[in-house]
Order: structure tokens, then sequence, then C-alpha cells
């Protein structure tokens, strides 16, 4: 088993994966603090994509809908 393939190493990733983390903790910490929930879950989901997709762009496209999706649900409240 190749490990390049479960852990890419590539610069693209590597950066992509810090900036959209950080933003998550961002958003949850700021749910964390405020008690609301669409940025405390969104936040965990924006950290957990970070992990979980192994492309840079289908990482930031899911990221960038994520952020979409918190901003919708915090005006329906």
């Amino acid at each position: 088993m190749d490990l390049e393939h479960i852990f890419p190493l590539d610069a693209g990733y590597l950066i992509a994966s810090m900036l959209w983390s950080a933003i998550g903790a961002g958003f949850w910490i700021y749910g964390k603090k405020q008690r609301s929930g669409p940025p405390l879950f969104g936040g965990i989901a924006i950290i957990a994509i970070s992990w979980l997709i192994t492309s840079a762009l289908w990482m930031s496209v899911a990221a960038v809908g994520i952020i979409g999706g918190i901003y919708y649900w915090s005006r329906q409240e």
C-alpha cells in the first residue's frame, strides 16, 4: 500500500487543508462561545472535510458549500 495515496503531501493539499482547518476552527470557537448551532456544527464539518477529502479542489468546493450552508442556516433562525 502506497502511503502517499493515504496521506497526500503535495503543496496544494497541505495549504488547502491548513486554510480550511483554521477557518473551521474559527467557526467552531465562535459557535461555542456564542452558543450558536450553525457555526458550531459547520466548523466541525469543515474540520472533518479537511481530513476526509484528499483533493484540494474538492475540499475547497465542499468548504465553501458548508460556509454557504452556515450563512443560510443562520439567517433562518
